[in-house]
């Protein structure tokens, strides 16, 4: 069985849908079909639960109009039949009244969260609509019913996979099954979901539960570029990759892949491919855990990241110095990115700034603190690249005119990063495509 998940711009107009109709009906393999919600609605649930939190329900009311007539052009363009947009509008009607209904209630989290399920509930309904339609044989497959967190928001695998083999195992002679990335139950059974671009770790999950034969991830891009083509004009996909390095591409600003979804897929060691709806024939990148060659074989950029240093004459020869102050960012639950380090100063990256007041008035009982927002990480991902000679070199022969305000070099065999001020990042990721690649 391979799992094919389809992102927002593969589901986002109806001509893409009938596309991705096309590509799960070739072949008499099982498959569970993933689909994100259509492209925008994501961000127009967020505005209706903003303008509720925010109280003010004029505005969240204007906005649930705004997107019901989007689904209801959508739905008469995608479908032909009177019985297909007779259902499709039953559908669609019976969402809408449930957020018209959160317009008259208290507003909270849980509510939040199940305002922002309602995308990946309607585009899964609207496709499965659409296959019926079209007499295609599927099962509609709940995520609900199966995908669950703990109280920790860590997805549970081992009662995941016990459940979702008990389901599969009813349908023994289907093939097509459709369910929805990103919405989960949280420990509490309500609603929740696994956070922005959970459908591609969805994905992935339901590939380790299943241990599928592979999971593709098909977008709008063929496959992982060595460079963000937005930014730069020759770039080129990349055929493979391992675990390892797309890992780090994602992790720091590769667009294509969510961080998360790469890990459940290396743990059971199943083949990740990213493909593209709108040219299926196209190559695209295979992540496996195989590590094929030396040398660098991309770039990817962060933003929003924000430098915290901390300088103190008590650190010289001190120990616990680093300790005290990475507890301070674990009591406030705030990852760290990069980490320079010298014998008077620490200097660590961040990119959330929930609690950075607090932590830094915690953080100057140690020392002087310095914060510089609006930074990006660039970071250059290969295979074995910290130890090939010459990489560093290059990378900083390629920066001689770019003020480099961090260099993380040999924490990883697949990653060297760079902070960058943000206004320099489109210079630099240009000039060092020609420094590495020669173009």
């Amino acid at each position: 069985m391979k799992i094919m998940k389809f992102g927002g711009t593969s589901v986002g107009k109806p001509e893409r849908m009938h596309q991705v109709k096309d590509l799960i009906i070739h072949g008499k393999e099982k498959k569970i079909v993933v689909l994100s919600a259509l492209s925008g609605t994501t961000n127009a649930l967020v505005g209706i639960s903003d303008a509720l939190a925010a109280a003010n329900k004029e505005l969240a009311k204007e906005r649930i109009d705004t997107l019901h007539q989007h689904y209801q052009v959508f739905y008469k363009d995608l479908l032909q039949s009177e019985a297909g947009r007779s259902k499709a509008e039953k559908i669609i009607k019976e969402h809408f009244e449930f957020l018209n209904i959160i317009l008259k209630i208290s507003f909270n989290e849980a509510i939040s969260r199940d305002i922002l399920a309602q995308g990946e509930l309607l585009s899964t309904k609207l496709f499965y609509t659409l296959l019926q339609e079209l007499d295609i044989p599927a099962v509609f497959l709940p995520a609900l019913d199966f995908m669950s967190i703990d109280e920790n928001a860590e997805p549970e695998l081992k009662k995941i996979s016990e459940k979702l083999k008990i389901i599969l195992a009813n349908y023994q002679e289907e093939n097509i099954f459709v369910t929805q990335g990103y919405i989960c139950k949280n420990h509490r059974n309500e609603v929740d979901n696994l956070k922005r671009g959970g459908s591609d770790y969805s994905a992935s999950l339901i590939g380790a539960a299943i241990s599928a034969d592979v999971v593709e991830i098909w977008t709008d891009i063929d496959g992982m570029h060595n460079n963000d083509p937005r930014i730069v004009d020759k770039t080129r996909p990349i055929a493979q990759l391992s675990f390892d390095e797309a890992a780090e591409l994602a992790y720091f600003g590769a667009k294509i892949l969510h961080p998360a979804s790469i890990w459940p897929a290396q743990q059971y060691n199943i083949p990740v491919k990213l493909l593209n709806t709108m040219e299926p024939n196209a190559l695209g990148t295979t992540i496996t855990s195989k590590e094929l060659g030396t040398g660098v074989k991309a770039l990817a950029a962060k933003d929003g990241i924000t430098a915290i240093k901390i300088k103190s004459s008590r650190m010289l020869l001190a120990y616990g110095f680093l300790r005290k102050v990475f507890e301070v960012f674990e009591k406030y639950k705030t990852s760290i990115d990069m980490i320079t380090t010298s014998e008077v100063a620490v200097s660590v990256t961040i990119d959330d700034l929930s609690h950075l007041n607090e932590i830094v008035r915690e953080l100057e009982t140690y020392g002087l603190v310095e914060v510089d927002k609006n930074q990006t990480i660039i970071s250059v991902v290969g295979n074995l690249i910290a130890e090939s000679k010459g990489t560093l070199a290059n990378i900083m022969d390629s920066l001689t005119d770019i003020p480099i305000r961090m260099v993380s070099y040999g924490g990883s065999r697949h990653n060297v990063s760079l902070l960058v001020d943000a206004k320099y990042k489109n210079t630099a990721l240009q000039n060092l495509n020609i420094g590495l690649f020669q173009w």
